[in-house]
């Protein structure tokens, strides 16, 4: 089949600055956009506000919080995607009881630190569990990141927040998903496991997983190269499709 159209989901807080080089190596071969999420509240409208600017065929790519909102954009309009990349993501919902509110205590220090000194600051602190350990000396890296952060302002990084504790289960969505899948997470990510995303190519009939060595949350930013080949792979597998398969 032709391809139409690849939508990039950016994760939290983040912008286009994540897929510089994925936009770079599709770019011979698909025409690609990032989503900007304004200021959605819910995963729900982040889905909803890809799909007011999306084709009628269209593959997604989303990192993180962008995981999650391809999710919501399969559960709406499945027959409308031909492909999705999911990369350092997850899929369950907030959970009650002393892991889940450690989680929202971790998620609203960030909040509370990011109104009282500025959404760079916050960044920083941030920052430091979500690469591999061994690029937290790559001063290019990391003011990309925080640089990219600062770009948004703190409501609106207030109400990405809000969205994830309110996150669905997207556990009964994975059963249903019968495009080609990349599920993708760097190897140390810390904050979406590896796990997790055996969890995932499980549950999803045509899925590949790809570990990327030496990488943390960050992967499409710290390692652009392999993350990159790992997508041309995948779109190819698309461009084979038959036409009318549908997700």
């Amino acid at each position: 089949m032709a391809l139409t159209q690849v939508l990039f989901l950016p994760g939290l807080a983040c912008d286009g600055e994540v897929w510089t080089h994925q936009l770079r190596a599709v770019s011979a071969i698909v025409t690609a956009s990032v989503v900007d999420y304004g200021l959605s509240d819910s995963l729900q409208k982040m889905a909803e506000t890809a799909l007011r600017r999306a084709p009628e065929r269209f593959a997604v790519v989303g990192h993180s919080m962008g995981g999650r909102v391809a999710f919501e954009i399969v559960r709406r309009v499945p027959q409308r995607v031909t492909g999705m990349a999911l990369l350092d993501t997850a899929y369950r919902s907030f959970v009650p009881g002393e892991a889940g509110e450690r989680e929202k205590a971790d998620r609203l220090r960030l909040v509370n630190l990011a109104r009282s000194q500025g959404m760079r600051t916050m960044a920083r602190d941030w920052v430091q569990n979500m690469v591999h350990p061994s690029r937290l000396s790559d001063e290019c890296l990391l003011r990309s990141i925080i640089e990219m952060f600062g770009r948004k302002s703190p409501e609106i990084f207030q109400r990405q927040i809000q969205a994830l504790l309110r996150r669905p289960d997207a556990t009964p969505v994975l059963s249903t998903i019968l495009c080609p899948t990349l599920v993708l997470c760097g190897r140390e990510d810390s904050w979406s496991l590896p796990v997790t995303h055996r969890q995932i190519a499980v549950r999803i009939r045509r899925s590949k997983l790809v570990l990327i060595e030496n990488c943390g949350h960050m992967a499409p930013m710290e390692r652009p190269r392999r993350v990159s080949a790992a997508l041309l792979a995948w779109l190819e597998i698309i461009a084979r499709e038959p036409p009318g398969q549908s997700a």
